[in-house]
């Protein structure tokens, strides 16, 4: 290894290298094109920083003058390239080493002044990347190595025609590492296709998935998802939190309620900013923040050092994003632990989850109130402050304490103090147990609303609607009954007088909807189960016509019946034809067999009326001849001398004087000369308001010439000065300033 990389190593406390860097840091791999496929948390961006350094650094390891770069690292998120970049710069510290980044949320402008002040590696994402390539503020012919990070996240993304575009413009001598977690069939396709001859490396540890992450599969109740997710961070405590939700609204939510709980909370989703992501990720890091709720966005690559548990507030879409979301926590030898919340009516995609990914969970319960004030208690007796030396001036105090009040009451409030700083657990109900009975509704008074099925009525607008105008809840609404033309509603009878007055004594709802009370309860018609075949229960037969049998097929009491409607005859419809003429004879059809008969000579029918084409010996005196080839509509050729044709001998009408644009006749007929333009002329020429036509002068934008006009600023500006004209209020001819 060389030597710049190995002090690096030893002072960020490295004793050992994980089995993908030594996988990669072969002396047999050196100058050769690799894809390796590792497990989340196994180290991969140190591994391939010390895979490229044979290729990029000298003889002494150390870099040149900063130029052009020399490696180019992709990342599929923001986060994890400036995560990347990060740990290349420890990496390659003692090097001299010029690490940029251009990433997606960030000023464009600052990146290409980077870029030409020279850099040796440079992490980017796909699109930015691109831009910054077709811009030509990124010169990629000193290239000597390239590296896909998450190149199967980045297919996922839809990348992979801004990684075709990169590696095409890259020089074809380059190094292609492509690292992945997986190794799907497009990752192998794009493998083939833009490297030579890669060697594929696979660890050990990829066989056992996520050894250092304990599963546990959480059953919960539907209403107690979210309370289950704060008692499961406040039963751990760990020093870092990840919270995965599906989307932005749901992060939000949880959020703003774990705030409100007293958590110190952060978000991460793709709504925010780049710098507010950035600034969320430092918060967990530095301590400020313990919990960070975030969308997919998070789930690759960001490594937080102390993150010791993982929550799946929602249960992600796949299996890949299920391990990916999980190897956030249990890196580089560390344990942590991945929590699944899992309501019941989602236990089978759960249970298929875990399959995919080739894990085992513990299916459990999530921790009760009384769990979580055990382990507070736990906690509280194993804290290491009870070992530590009592001040004398904390001595004093304690002296003070035990002879105002007992120890046990001093206990007992010390007790209390540490709880009121935690936030209280919720009580969780069985998740198994059935849903409660719903109460009986009670005393109740019945409503008639004049809106009904024919007019839109449903029981979505209608309960709101019914809430806002009388002042009630949605608990003392009971039965919503729509019919065709009204609508009947149940109101609890405590409730209804204040519902009345409410109102008001023109019983009118929203929109001049009217209202009726009902002395008693309306009858409906009874509901019973939907007989075969289809039939509505509430389209009963007609009662003015008996019910007509239905067809069967080999049954003789159905055979005067109505037909199966593919059976029925349908009569054509008539055409009316128009009688044939009395005195048309009607000719025969000619056979097939016959000899056709020639058809006459055009000139033999009397009848045609069609203008017969010009010929040669026949062509109309004053003519000229039509051209070879051309049709019976062109226009005639011009004769070979080149003059017009004769115009015809009938006189033009002449125009009236005094119209405008009339042409004067001249003698023959022909229309007078036009004047010659005179360039001398002052009437065909601009003259600018103010300004007198005279001698032209110097056309402006010659050499001593002058703009026409009066010339315009203050006399004596010189060029390059302030815009034309003249400020208000300076000058002699300037108009004065307006005051106040």
């Amino acid at each position: 290894m060389i030597q710049t990389l190995s002090d690096a190593l030893a002072a960020r406390g490295y004793d050992t290298l994980t089995p993908v860097q030594q996988a990669v840091t072969d002396a047999a791999l050196d100058g050769a094109d690799l894809l390796v496929s590792a497990q989340t948390g196994s180290g991969k961006t140190v591994g391939f920083g010390l895979a490229i350094g044979p290729t990029l650094l000298d003889d002494d390891g150390r870099f040149g003058a900063a130029d052009a770069p020399l490696a180019l690292i992709i990342a599929p998120t923001r986060e994890l390239a400036l995560q990347v970049k990060r740990e290349l710069m420890w990496l390659y510290a003692n090097t001299g080493a010029v690490v940029t980044s251009c990433v997606g949320g960030m000023d464009m402008r600052d990146e290409r002044r980077a870029l030409d002040r020279g850099a040796h590696i440079v992490v980017a994402t796909p699109g930015r990347l691109r831009d910054h390539i077709m811009r030509g503020s990124l010169k990629m012919d000193a290239l000597r190595a390239v590296v896909l990070d998450e190149a199967d996240e980045m297919l996922d993304l839809g990348f992979r025609e801004d990684l075709e575009f990169i590696l095409g413009e890259a020089p074809e001598t380059r190094r292609t590492l492509l690292f992945s977690a997986t190794v799907p069939k497009a990752i192998a396709t794009l493998a083939k296709n833009y490297q030579k001859d890669a060697v594929r490396v696979s660890t050990t540890a990829e066989k056992s998935q996520h050894s250092d992450i304990s599963y546990q599969a959480m059953t919960v109740a539907q209403q107690d998802a979210e309370n289950a997710i704060i008692n499961v961070l406040r039963f751990f405590e760990a020093p870092n939190a990840l919270v995965f939700c599906n989307t932005r609204a749901m992060v939000n939510r949880l959020t703003t309620r774990f705030s409100n709980r007293g958590f110190s909370v952060v978000a991460l989703s793709g709504e925010l900013t780049q710098n507010e992501r950035t600034h969320a990720l430092q918060a967990m890091r530095d301590g400020r923040a313990r919990v960070c709720v975030a969308t997919d966005v998070a789930a690759r690559g960001i490594d937080l050092p102390n993150l010791e548990l993982v929550i799946h507030a929602e249960l992600p879409s796949n299996s890949e994003t299920l391990l990916h979301r999980s190897g956030r926590t249990g890196r580089a030898g560390r344990k942590g632990v991945s929590a699944l919340i899992v309501p019941q009516k989602v236990r089978k995609k759960a249970e298929r989850l875990l399959q995919g990914a080739k894990v085992k969970a513990e299916w459990t319960v999530p921790p009760s109130a009384d769990d979580v004030r055990a382990k507070d208690e736990e906690r509280l007796l194993e804290d290491p402050i009870w070992d530590e030396d009592i001040s004398e001036e904390e001595a004093i105090f304690a002296e003070r304490l035990l002879d105002m009040h007992a120890p046990d009451k001093i206990a007992a409030a010390y007790m209390r103090l540490f709880r009121t700083r935690q936030s209280a657990p919720e009580d969780l109900s069985d998740p198994g147990a059935p849903p409660p009975p719903r109460a009986p509704f009670g005393p109740s008074v019945w409503f008639s609303i004049a809106v009904g099925r024919s007019q839109n009525a449903e029981p979505r607008w209608l309960l709101p609607m019914l809430c806002k105008a009388g002042g009630l809840s949605k608990d003392d609404i009971g039965a919503i009954r729509i019919q065709h033309n009204e609508s009947f509603v149940e109101i609890t009878q405590a409730s209804a007088d204040g519902f009345l007055r409410a109102i008001g004594p023109a019983m009118t709802l929203e929109g001049g909807t009217a209202l009726k009370k009902l002395d008693r309860a309306p009858e409906f018609a009874p509901r019973g189960p939907r007989p075969e075949g289809g039939a509505r229960p509430d389209r009963a037969e007609r009662p003015d016509r008996p019910a007509k049998p239905r067809w069967q097929p080999d049954n003789p009491d159905t055979a005067d019946a109505e037909a199966k409607p593919a059976e029925k005859y349908r009569a054509p419809k008539p055409v009316e034809m128009e009688a044939p003429k009395p005195d048309a004879a009607i000719k025969p059809k000619p056979s097939t067999d016959a000899p056709a008969k020639p058809k006459a000579a055009y000139a033999a029918k009397p009848d045609n009326k069609v203008k017969k084409p010009w010929k040669k010996a026949d062509k109309p005196e004053g003519k000229a001849p039509r051209a070879a080839g051309a049709k019976s509509w062109d226009k005639p050729a011009r004769p070979a001398d080149g003059k017009p044709w004769e115009k015809s001998d009938k006189p033009r009408k002449p125009k009236p004087a005094g119209k405008p644009y009339a042409r004067p006749e001249a003698a023959g007929g022909k229309p007078a000369a036009k004047p010659a333009a005179d360039a001398r002329d002052p009437s065909k020429r601009f003259v600018p308001p103010g300004a007198k036509a005279g001698k032209p002068g110097p056309r402006a934008g010659k050499p001593g010439g002058k703009p026409f006009g009066k010339p315009m600023g203050k006399p004596g500006a010189k060029p390059g000065g302030k815009a034309f004209g003249v400020r208000p209020g300076k000058g002699p001819d300037s108009t004065p300033r307006r005051k106040g």
